[in-house]
């Protein structure tokens, strides 16, 4: 152990960020040079309750608590000395969903997740109305939507906040929401870096409440003061009392915003794609599309630049899935292997197979496609007779699968003629240098970088913003992670193949023809959530669900949670928020 490390430790020099994703909480600590010090971790998961998917606010605290609890417990181990005090926190978390509380400042409702898409007819009316893209999971449609259903506690509504701002709200008692979290609520306006106000009286008069703006959280943008750890708020986090009060808090962000932090893609012209359970691509802007599209967000990054974003429901899972199948194999073959060994073989296989996957399909979509307008799911393989089945076509076939929905809703940004210099991919999928990147190259048809930060993840991206702090008055955002975050940074950029780009291009256009057939096998019934709850023989947990979700009110079944964690990853290698853990690796 290191006396230094030690020294900043006790200290309170040291940095803490916290992100809630979808299957784990993790809180990461950061020195002075903004390496990661330790980190600790909490495993949850949501709750199917009454048609909806929460997680009890019970559960917050106790996962909050525990992954901190042992990051501490990592502190001691790795340096002999535990936490009393930071120089800064930030929280991030799943971005969107629906958390309102009453003027004493209880939840009305159990928290309804970004996972919860049965706004369609909200969704579509804002939309409308506001002449700008109001996805489903957008705290506004959630709202509008128990308008519309008449819900009794909507009278009662004194404020509502998304998951990263309830923590933030109960670590300092303010009420705000970094920019990027919020553009998840409602639109912001790039100018005023605020909600829109053109905007909020239309969608006010449409509601029908008193004062939309006041329910809504602050807006502040990155490096702005956010409000201080506060006693209430350090015996919140911290079961033992040891923390101390005091330390500055940036403002809260969604995963989506320390996603881009963490890649370094928050300046015009740059991009940055999350793969995990979902998949989505974010482009900052130079300036405003001509028009509204469904299959693009419109967001912020955390320093108020717009951002387009295309979200797509369904990401690498279904690779994680043959995944499991083919260590299972190797399992009852009496050669068992760890799950990095499994995707680094059959990677390998797919780098040298057939550029179109020699005819094979797969559609990797275990929930409905709001993108391609599919209404339920069903995971595909197809091949033609003379097809070349082997084991690099199928594992190629499903990787292109994986990225055939978001290369077709870039599509949409190409027509518009935005532009972007490269992208920036994080995700466990390419802890396996090669074929995926190159893949992803290919389908983008732009280089793709990997920087070895991002593996890092959200817990380090929301510990950037809050050592940003210190820095914001003297420093853009954009400039603060190019010169200090990422300047000494090692980064990997492959650029399209033609080979590859051929191959993906004949391979969209099978799976454009395929998207049909989904509707048909849609109609074969799934595992019932009786069968489904238990773990498996081999211990492979199973997860029932089905919600309203997919185009503007279908329905998704199956899949998992947007959260870029990966089970089969080592605890200290989580990539979200975004992020998107998850049931990949």
């Amino acid at each position: 152990m290191s006396d230094d490390r030690t020294r900043e430790i006790a200290d309170g020099r040291t940095t803490l960020g916290i992100e809630l994703g979808s299957t784990r909480i993790k809180a990461c600590l950061v020195g002075e040079d903004l390496t990661v010090i330790a980190s600790g971790s909490y495993e949850w998961e949501n709750e199917f309750v009454d048609g909806r998917w929460t997680y009890p606010l019970a559960a917050v605290e106790t996962g909050v608590r525990g992954a901190y609890a042992a990051l501490v417990a990592d502190v001691e181990a790795r340096h002999g000395s535990a936490p009393t005090a930071f120089r800064a926190v930030g929280v991030s978390a799943m971005m969107h969903g629906y958390l309102p509380f009453d003027a004493s400042g209880d939840l009305l409702v159990p928290f309804r997740t970004w996972r919860n898409t049965s706004t369609g007819p909200a969704a579509a009316a804002l939309s409308d109305a506001l002449g700008f893209n109001i996805p489903l999971r957008w705290s506004v449609a959630h709202l509008y939507q128990a308008v519309l259903d008449e819900e009794q506690h909507v009278a009662h509504i004194d404020g509502v906040t998304t998951l990263a701002g309830y923590v933030h709200r109960r670590l300092t008692g303010r009420d705000v929401l970094g920019v990027g979290d919020a553009s998840g609520m409602f639109p912001i306006d790039p100018a005023t870096q605020d909600y829109d106000a053109t905007m909020l009286a239309t969608a006010q008069d449409l509601i029908g409440v008193p004062d939309l703006r006041a329910l809504l959280p602050e807006v502040l943008v990155a490096g702005q003061d956010a409000g201080t750890l506060t006693a209430e708020g350090a015996a919140w986090l911290d079961a033992s009392g040891a923390l101390q009060a005091g330390a500055p808090l940036c403002p809260p962000e969604g995963d989506a915003g320390t996603g881009m932090v963490a890649t370094n893609a928050v300046a015009q012209r740059t991009g940055n794609v999350s793969v995990g359970t979902s998949i989505f691509a974010m482009v900052v802007l130079e300036r405003p599309l001509s028009t509204p599209h469904e299959e693009l967000d419109v967001v912020t990054t955390p320093a108020g630049d717009a951002v387009a974003m295309v979200h797509c429901n369904n990401g690498a899972s279904e690779i994680g899935s043959w995944a499991r199948v083919f260590g299972r194999f190797a399992e009852a073959a009496g050669t068992p292997v760890d799950a990095d060994t499994v995707f680094r073989t059959l990677l390998d296989e797919a780098a040298d197979a057939d550029p179109d996957a020699g005819g094979l399909l797969a559609v990797n979509y275990l929930a409905g496609e709001p993108v391609t307008g599919v209404e339920d799911g069903r995971p595909l393989l197809l091949r033609a007779p003379d097809a070349r089945f082997t084991l690099g076509t199928l594992v190629r076939a499903e990787l292109m699968g994986a990225f055939a929905t978001l290369a077709i809703g870039m599509e949409v940004l190409h027509a518009e003629g935005v532009t972007v210099d490269r992208m920036t991919a994080h995700g466990g999928l390419f802890r396996t240098p090669g074929v995926p990147q190159r893949q992803l190259a290919a389908a983008l048809r732009v280089p793709v970088a990997l920087e070895a930060t991002a593996s890092e993840g959200g817990a380090w991206g929301i510990a950037v913003l809050a050592a940003y702090l210190e820095h914001a008055a003297d420093t853009s955002l954009a400039e603060y992670l190019d010169t200090t975050v990422f300047g000494s940074a090692a980064t990997d950029v492959v650029a399209p193949d033609d080979r590859d780009v051929d191959g993906f291009t004949a391979y969209l256009a099978r799976f454009r023809a395929a998207l049909p057939i989904q509707a048909i096998a849609a109609t074969v019934p799934g595992a019932t959530p009786a069968d489904a709850a238990p773990a498996d023989e081999h211990g492979a947990p199973s997860r029932p669900g089905a919600t309203v979700g997919g185009g503007r009110d279908a329905t998704i079944h199956g899949g998992e949670p947007t959260d870029a964690d990966e089970p089969g990853l080592p605890a200290d290698t989580d990539t979200d928020t975004q992020q998107e853990q998850d049931g990949t690796r």
